[in-house]
Formats: structure tokens, sequence, C-alpha cells
């Protein structure tokens, strides 16, 4: 096994300690004898020498009160880490992407990059479920404002949101006849300069936005169903619903053992599908989190998991 791990991260002083996933996979990371090495987006660069980072030496704990510590900030190659985990929050906006290309300078040099830099560009969170046509909705990914509401005018009642959200910001629920409809598609869209998705809506939301983890193609029996909060529709945690941690029923595990192959080839090690009744709804590929909500309720390690399969792809 590798000795240096990276991450990537939002600012760790302002994650919430009781639910970062981040957090759960670097005390794993450091569980498993990993170094620890933090970095924020905006500390990576390239030069002629190659992909390297201002980083601070981290350590992680277990306490609600102080969970880091962070040595004096170092320039080092991103080549001389065995590990990387990308796990900045969207928006996917060109900073995102620039950093991909960095990261993908190391992945060359030998470092392990979770997830793998192209797919993180090539696998939009929306438009990436449309691979999986037998798993989701009747959907439409479109910036064409008639096509938009010809989708409403079928199938009655519709969400509409953007592709680059996070959190369940900007999303609309729209029932045929509501009189905002231009508005919410010309405000989306930009006048039709900008691509959305809009899905049938699915009134088992109600039951709850199901989060299901993928760990490099293997199922978490255990997913959090994400319960809007009352006269909401979004489960989002982040929008004020609560989450539920319950078993994955039959055709959640169908959904994600028809996806999971595409997973592990893609090099997507740590993947949650967002499935709500019985429809794929979104493959989130850029930073899951519920991890520690489902360990808190069932006990399953999911960063050990992680850290089991980060090691067979070193071995690899």
């Amino acid at each position: 096994m590798g000795n240096f791990l990276g991450v990537v991260m939002d600012p760790i002083r302002s994650i919430h300690y009781q639910k970062d996933t981040t957090l759960a996979l670097l005390l794993a990371a450091q569980d498993h004898g990993y170094a620890l090495f933090y970095m924020e987006q905006n500390n990576l660069f390239i030069d002629s020498k190659g992909p390297g980072a201002k980083m601070c030496p981290l350590k992680v704990y277990a306490d609600a009160n102080s969970w880091y510590e962070l040595g004096d900030s170092i320039i080092k190659p991103l080549g001389d880490l065995d590990v990387i985990l990308m796990r900045k929050d969207p928006p996917f906006d060109s900073e995102f992407i620039y950093s991909t290309y960095i990261l993908e300078a190391a992945e060359r040099l030998g470092t392990l990059i979770v997830n793998k830099p192209q797919s993180l560009r090539d696998c939009n969170e929306k438009v990436f479920a449309t691979e999986f046509p037998q798993c989701t909705p009747p959907l439409l990914v479109s910036s064409d404002q008639e096509l938009l509401k010809q989708f409403l005018n079928k199938h009655k009642e519709v969400v509409y949101k953007p592709l680059d959200g996070m959190g369940g910001t900007s999303i609309f629920r729209v029932q045929k006849g509501d009189q905002n409809l231009n508005v919410i598609i010309e405000t989306l869209t930009n006048y039709g300069q900008n691509t959305i998705m809009a899905q049938k809506y699915l009134p088992e939301i109600l039951s709850g936005d199901k989060r299901i983890l993928v760990i490099d193609g293997e199922v978490v029996p255990y997913c959090v169903a994400r319960i809007p909060a009352a006269g909401e529709f979004r489960g989002n945690l982040a929008a004020g619903g609560h989450g539920v941690v319950q078993p994955l029923g039959a055709r959640d595990h169908w959904i994600a053992q028809e996806i999971a192959p595409v997973l592990v080839k893609k090099g997507l090690l740590f993947v949650g599908l967002d499935v709500i009744g019985d429809y794929l709804t979104e493959i989130n590929v850029t930073s899951p989190t519920c991890v520690r909500e489902i360990d808190n309720a069932q006990d399953t390690a999911i960063g050990d998991q992680l850290m089991r399969a980060i090691a067979k792809r070193l071995e690899a």
C-alpha cells in the first residue's frame, strides 16, 4: 500500500463534523496508515516540471470540537502522492475542469485519482443518467424552449433543473397550465442559451430521494432516503430534507447492478446514485455524501471499504 494520500476539498475548517463524508474518508485513510496532505482547489498548479500543489500535512481526529490539525504549507509534486481524493463540491465550472487537467497530469505519473479526472469531465451528474434509459424516468436534456414545453404537455407534471447544480438549488416542479412556465424555462435556459434537464415528476419523492453508494463496483446494502420537509418536493438534505437509513430494495439493487460495471470501467471508485421510487434520477461522481449517516446507523465502515478498494487498485 502507498504511504501518501492527498485530498482536494472545500475548506476543512467549515465542514459539518457530524455529516461530512470527506472527513470520514480521511479518518479511514489515516487508520490505513496514510500520511495525509490537504489542498484546496486554488492550491493546484502545473509548470514545466509537472503538476504540483501548495499543500499542508494533515492529521484528522474523531472529535467534534477539534477534528483537524494542519502543518506548515509546503510545495510538493503531485506525483509524490500515491492517491488523491478529489472532493471539491460543485459547481462544476471552468475552475473545476482546469483542476481535472492538473490531476490528470499527476495520474500520468502514476498517482491514483479518486475519481478519475477524465470521467469527472465526461460524466455530468444529470446527463450521465441518460446512458441507462432502462433505469430512468422519462426525461429530456435540451435548451430548446419549445421542446421543454412539449415535454410538460406530454407528462402533465415535470421537474426542470440545471445541469450543474447541487443540493437541490434552482429545481422547479411545474404542472401543466402553470402561468410561471415561460419565466421558469427562460430563467433556467437563459433564453435558450443553457441546456437543462426535464424529468417527469415522481410523486414517490415524498417517500424519499434515495442515495445509494457504490464503492468500485460494490453496492453498499443500505441507502439514505432523504425525505422532503413539509411543503417541499426536494429531498436534498441541503434543502431541509431529513435522512432515513434503510436497506436497499430489490429494484434499488437492480439499478445499482446495471450501472456498477460501467463505473468500474470509467475509474469511478466512489459514486452516489440518486433513486426516486423505481427510477434513477442522477449519478453523483464529483463529491458523493451520506457516508456518515449510513455508518452511524448500520456500522458499515464505508471509508474503510473505499480504502481497501484503493489498495487493490494500487496493487494492480
